[in-house]
């Protein structure tokens, strides 16, 4: 994946953790809406992982959860914690993945469509290892018409964080929904820094 940004992530691998405690009634409210579609038989892809905020507490309710992220440092946290059996961690780029055709029954890609240069190349491959039907949980961030985000952007911005892509909830579902998949649920999550758009999809 081309990103001039990876520095940006591998230096903030060791204080990623602790900043997104922050956040952890966010990825409590996103892992409520996806709890339910999730059961013990299904083999789940978790794109940009991060140090594993959802794939701690999701990975126990699925058959295997294949959590990644492509900055290694990012990897190397996430291992030093206790985890499941079922959960295991690996350095991968979520546009050019080695997974084969319809390999899984969901992909998680948490908070990163709106910080990659070309995320139509991500959708790409997550329709490609999707089973039929299979499941896209897409939680990211957006904008609102407020000027609050605007202004939590510009101090993010601060610490050298990068977006390519600034969306509104409905510009989201959009870009999702042309890229093959069908939308089954949304909702606007604004109990963290910023506001998330929680797309739930099913691949079309």
């Amino acid at each position: 994946m081309q990103d001039n940004n990876i520095e940006y992530w591998q230096k903030m691998a060791g204080f990623y953790t602790p900043f997104m405690k922050n956040n952890k009634k966010m990825y409590e409210a996103i892992c409520r809406e996806v709890e339910p579609i999730l059961n013990r038989k299904m083999t789940v892809l978790e794109l940009a992982c991060g140090t594993g905020q959802l794939s701690f507490p999701l990975a126990p309710k699925t058959a295997h959860w294949e959590a990644t992220d492509f900055s290694e440092q990012m990897i190397a946290e996430a291992k030093k914690k206790s985890a499941s059996k079922k959960l295991y961690f690996s350095v991968q780029d979520a546009t050019n993945l080695p997974y084969a055709d319809n390999s899984f029954d969901a992909v998680m890609i948490a908070n990163a469509l709106h910080i990659m240069p070309e995320p139509e190349k991500a959708l790409r491959e997550i329709h490609r290892v999707l089973k039929d039907q299979g499941y896209l949980f897409a939680p990211t961030f957006v904008s609102l018409s407020d000027g609050k985000t605007g202004i939590r952007m510009k101090i993010l911005k601060l610490t050298g964080f990068k977006t390519y892509h600034k969306w509104d909830e409905g510009e989201l579902i959009s870009f999702i929904s042309e890229k093959g998949f069908s939308i089954q649920k949304h909702s606007l999550i604004e109990e963290g820094f910023q506001p998330l758009c929680n797309v739930i999809a099913q691949k079309r």
